[in-house]
């Protein structure tokens, strides 16, 4: 089995999980205590938890697991890094925007990656030689070409860089923060753009990139702009600069 369909089926086990309806136990944190977080710094919940012992089981065998939550499982010269819920706290307030994100690393180099949406079940691969998408329900490949009229674009972590929001509404550059950074990343052939504002983890934008690498990025320690418009990038571009960011 690749690691491409390992992932998607560890996908596929945690979609069917989440379809049938969970206990409330299992959003909330595994911590009482505020100051335990995950390896990435986030405080965990028990589903994070849950759905990265089902990537373990079906990824193991690819390489060291490098988890959001529980950091280094494992042992291999190939490196995983996974996100097992992206976008946890969409998941815990049923606001339909979440997913998992896992990438494989060899050398250092990212050679596949898989991001999916598991409120609706759609996916996305990079295998290394194409880009297609698909569903968990259907299984049937499609194009990955994106919106012909997109209208919109996405901010992740808008909240973190209000300067920014106010110039992106000045140049009338309509926005939406839906609160998952893999996700959105994804989702950049549909729309105009996507922003990441704040400090990054390689947990948060690994398979993403990967997922964009013949779009437009822009990557640095505190921003990560992706388009698949060369003139919109560059406005942006310009907007960030003007904000102080440091590109």
């Amino acid at each position: 089995m690749s690691f491409i369909q390992a992932a998607i089926n560890a996908n596929r086990e945690i979609y069917e999980l989440l379809r049938q309806g969970l206990d409330n136990s299992l959003f909330c944190y595994v911590s009482r205590d505020p100051s335990e977080t995950g390896a990435g710094g986030d405080r965990s919940l028990a589903i994070d938890m849950q759905a990265e012992a089902i990537f373990v089981k079906y990824l193991r065998t690819f390489g060291k697991i490098n988890s959001e939550e529980t950091g280094l499982i494992g042992e291999g010269e190939d490196e995983i890094i996974l996100d097992p819920i992206d976008g946890s706290s969409n998941i815990a307030s049923c606001f339909p925007y979440y997913g998992s994100s896992v990438s494989l690393r060899k050398g250092g180099k990212t050679v596949a990656s898989v991001v999916t949406n598991l409120a609706s079940g759609e996916f996305f691969v990079n295998d290394g030689t194409r880009k297609y998408k698909s569903s968990l329900l259907t299984m049937e490949e499609e194009a990955y070409g994106g919106c012909d009229t997109p209208k919109i674009g996405l901010v992740e972590r808008a909240y973190s860089n209000p300067e920014l929001v106010r110039s992106l509404r000045d140049a009338k550059l309509k926005f939406r923060s839906p609160g998952a950074i893999a996700l959105s990343l994804a989702y950049a052939r549909d729309v105009n753009f996507v922003i990441f504002s704040g400090k990054h983890r390689i947990f948060d934008i690994d398979a993403g990139l990967h997922l964009c690498d013949d779009l437009h990025q822009l990557v640095e320690d505190d921003v990560i702009l992706v388009s698949r418009d060369k003139v919109i990038f560059e406005a942006i571009k310009k907007l960030i600069n003007s904000n102080g960011c440091n590109v």
